[in-house]
């Protein structure tokens, strides 16, 4: 073992097999002042903002961090352009300040700039229309890290995205928002609450609530993986489970204050060679928008904002929504794409507060918080990036259980870790390249994954050289990005590396099913798996990627539903409802 090494085990932040064990001591021994219920983005900075008050905090989680709805967004940190025409200007605001936030202070590392051009397809009116909203969309939020808008002819507009036809505009506006990869930020929230003292741990279930007199005091836990229990005693529990806030309500016996309706969003991936473009695109639909995102060496197309009433873990897309999205895209690029073309394909619940209107596009995207019951707290609704304003207000909500006043809120002065130092780093990406063995394009990308904690990362492969090259199938990633996400991130199962710390289930055509022998392998080392056990998760994996393919060919939500169910779950130790 390295001395980096020695260090990692007395680390907080690391989520590693032996601090699973300590966790689940810790959860029986100590009392809490909140249990946060969900490892979603919501339930992280939750947990995180309750940690940096000084309140003592634990955090639990079903299936895996990010493992529904945070891991399956269009992967944006943006103010909703077009929630300036639904004349929602608070949110967009707070949006807009959190987006600032996140590139400036918060999250460097992790949340970039991305431009879009926004067609125009009417003369007259739409320029000054479009601009007046997107000069207060370039104000609102107090924005320095992103460029303003530009606007083009029809000419500088098709330079810019030659792939479009020249019928389908007149003209264009580039604008800037931010993106991120999703899953990733949300587990580094989660483990910067566990750097700043809470207990968070995953493949942990809620299975009942304790009670003392009229109010809650607790929940009763099991281990999905060994099958333990346990019970976990605190002032207050927040529930932070987004699309499966009604389930966990009426496990605790109360009536909920609002109900959450979930809406299915799909987005499908294609290589960046298929669409000839320097930025991305924001293209009108009949009912919303469809975002043309790039990602890395792809393009992300989506989405879509349909009702869904069947299994909350696993929504299915169906070649109905594919070939929405083919459809909506293709009306505008000059050589159309194909069913061929998709490397990826994700679908998503968006937790939409439920009883404002029966069309889910136009369903607000605030959040609500309520307190349920005396010990009780519920927060839903709400937007990827508001979360750590919807996490202070869940906070704030509990405090009323809880004895004396918290401290307020400090998270927007909290860098996540891996934020420190980043900027210098990038800077000697060289240097460290050469001191690695590695390329610096290799570097830059390990530094935007991991900032600052890419000397962790790579000390991992001081002893084991063979770390540093990339994964035979999956070559964006390297060998020893897989070991630390098991060692450092929490990592349990091979889906939890293949679809969350890594991107390769939706970045490659084979879905992962390619690399799946060799990361199983690795992953297996580290969290001591048997020849037996690396078989299972394999077949396990193999036969989710099946079931989606399948689900993906079918034409209705009920038959992809019934195909993607059918596939074995990684924690088979999971019981309804599922928290």
């Amino acid at each position: 073992m390295t001395n980096s090494q020695r260090e990692a085990d007395t680390n907080p932040a690391r989520l590693g097999p032996q601090k699973r064990e300590e966790s689940w001591r810790r959860l029986g021994d100590e009392t809490f002042d909140l249990v946060v219920i969900g490892g979603g983005v919501v339930g992280a900075g939750t947990a995180l903002d309750a940690a940096t008050r000084g309140l003592r905090v634990a955090l639990v989680e079903a299936r895996d961090l990010a493992s529904g709805t945070s891991s399956r967004s269009s992967k944006l940190f943006h103010g909703g352009l077009r929630y300036l025409e639904q004349l929602e200007f608070g949110l967009v605001r707070e949006a807009l300040r959190e987006r600032e936030l996140m590139m400036s202070t918060i999250a460097p590392h992790l949340v970039k700039p991305v431009s879009f051009l926004y067609p125009l397809t009417r003369r007259v009116w739409e320029r000054p229309y479009t601009a007046a909203g997107l000069l207060m969309y370039d104000t609102m939020g107090g924005a320095k890290s992103v460029p303003g808008q530009k606007h083009l002819t029809r000419a500088g507009a098709l330079r810019m995205v030659p792939a479009l036809k020249r019928s389908a505009l007149i003209g264009g506006i580039r604008y800037y928002d931010a993106q991120s990869d999703d899953a990733r930020h949300t587990m580094t929230v989660a483990r910067t609450a566990a750097h700043y003292g809470a207990v968070v741990r995953t493949s942990t279930q809620v299975v009942d609530f304790l009670r003392e007199a009229d109010r809650i005091s607790g929940v009763r836990v099991r281990d999905v993986e060994s099958g333990q229990e346990t019970e976990i005693h605190a002032g207050a529990v927040i529930n932070c489970t987004g699309v499966w806030t009604d389930e966990l309500q009426r496990l605790s016996g109360g009536r909920g204050r609002f109900r959450v309706r979930a809406s299915k969003g799909v987005h499908i991936v294609v290589a960046r060679d298929r669409i000839v473009s320097e930025s991305g695109m924001i293209l009108r639909t009949e009912k919303s928008v469809l975002f043309v995102i790039p990602w890395r060496n792809h393009w992300i197309i989506g989405t879509t904002d349909t009702d869904w009433n069947l299994d909350l873990a696993h929504p299915a897309a169906t070649k109905h929504d594919i070939d929405y999205l083919l459809e909506h895209v293709n009306s505008v690029l000059a050589t159309p794409l194909t069913h061929d073309d998709i490397e990826g394909v994700y679908a998503g619940l968006r937790p939409l507060l439920a009883g404002e209107s029966e069309e889910t596009s136009k369903l607000s995207r605030e959040h609500a918080v309520a307190r349920v019951s005396p010990g009780l707290v519920a927060i839903a609704g709400g937007k990827y990036t508001t979360y750590r304003v919807m996490a202070a207000d869940a906070v704030d909500a509990a405090a009323v259980d809880l004895p004396g006043r918290p401290q307020p809120s400090i998270t927007d002065k909290v860098p996540l870790i891996g934020a420190d130092g980043y900027h210098a780093l990038v800077n000697q990406a060289d240097h460290l390249a050469a001191q690695h063995g590695l390329h610096p394009y290799r570097v830059r990308h390990l530094l935007d994954r991991y900032g600052s904690l890419v000397h962790e990362v790579l000390a991992l492969a001081d002893n084991r050289p063979e770390l540093l090259k990339p994964i035979e199938s999956a070559p964006d990633y390297l060998g020893v990005e897989v070991v630390y996400a098991a060692a450092f991130e929490g990592a349990l199962h091979l889906e939890d590396v293949l679809a969350r710390r890594t991107r390769i289930s939706i970045e490659y055509a084979h879905r992962g099913v390619d690399c799946a022998e060799q990361v199983a392998g690795l992953v297996g080392e580290v969290l001591g798996w048997s020849p037996e056990t690396t078989k299972r998760e394999i077949e396990v994996y193999t036969a989710r990627v099946k079931a989606e393919r399948e689900s993906q060919s079918q034409p209705s939500d009920e038959a992809a539903d019934a195909l993607r169910s059918a596939a074995p779950e990684a924690r088979g130790g999971l019981t309804e409802p599922v928290g």
